[in-house]
């Protein structure tokens, strides 16, 4: 991926590049140390697109909210990052699509995560190998109207108990599975995070916790996803493990 850096200090920039080219995978790197250098480096006519934004929040002059807002208006916005040391703007960041979130100092593991998560926003097809078969377990064998399809469990944003059986959502449908939602949690804990009784979430989706009122149990919290619209329940004893999933 091709990323730009965007933060006011040089030493934050500096330790980025420097986790940059410890990670596994290549990336090249570019630097501004403010929105008005940014923007116009992101600009069509500005040179070779940015597939990522490692941005800052709290910056002189127009900060990293305001300049991630307009980042949206570009005609091929790229992926954001959020990268500060300051964790009381999380929801804010994410209402505006950032990809993540990282609170400062950064560490190598966190960052990697985080540009996996920006490569399949831009590329949602996107695979490490896709000539490679796929290991055994990451896809869902489902029968959909008289026919079996394969769906890869990196597309699958939720997993919903629905009376006897289980609602199986992507960002483009959904699908009805017979299982249950223990065994999916048991095989695949690692990649969906339990967030109720009768769903769980795919971890790399979550975007934000929010307050929520349900017509059936009132007053309480649910997650929004990345690509979805709808919000999804948060019982209360998930409340504290989707607040540890956010802050990485």
């Amino acid at each position: 991926m091709h990323i730009l850096i965007v933060d006011d200090e040089a030493l934050a920039r500096s330790r980025l590049r420097t986790l940059l080219a410890d990670c596994d995978a290549r990336h090249t790197a570019a630097e501004a140390a403010n929105a008005a250098d940014a923007l116009a480096q992101l600009q069509p006519s500005g040179g070779r697109a940015f597939d990522t934004v490692l941005l800052d929040i709290h910056m002189p002059g127009q900060d990293g909210l305001a300049l991630a807002h307009a980042m949206r208006t570009l005609p091929y916005p790229p992926a954001i990052v959020f990268v500060t040391a300051h964790a009381d703007h999380a929801v804010s960041a994410f209402e505006l699509d950032a990809v993540d979130y990282l609170t400062k100092p950064v560490r190598r593991e966190r960052l990697e995560k985080a540009l996996g998560k920006a490569l399949r926003a831009r590329h949602p097809g996107a695979t490490p190998a896709p000539t490679a078969p796929l290991p055994d377990g990451e896809t869902l064998l489902i029968q959909d109207r008289g026919r079996t399809e394969r769906v890869p469990l990196a597309e699958v944003l939720y997993f919903k108990a629905e009376q006897k059986y289980l609602t199986v959502r992507t960002a483009v449908r959904s699908y009805i599975l017979d299982g249950s939602l223990s065994e999916l949690e048991a095989r695949h804990g690692d990649r969906f995070l339990r967030i109720h009784r009768n769903a769980l979430v795919a971890r790399r989706a979550v975007r934000a916790l929010e307050k929520h009122y349900d017509p059936e149990e009132g007053e309480g919290w649910a997650v929004r996803l990345h690509g979805l619209t709808e919000l999804l329940a948060v019982s209360r004893r998930q409340v504290a493990a989707v607040r540890e999933e956010l802050a990485g």
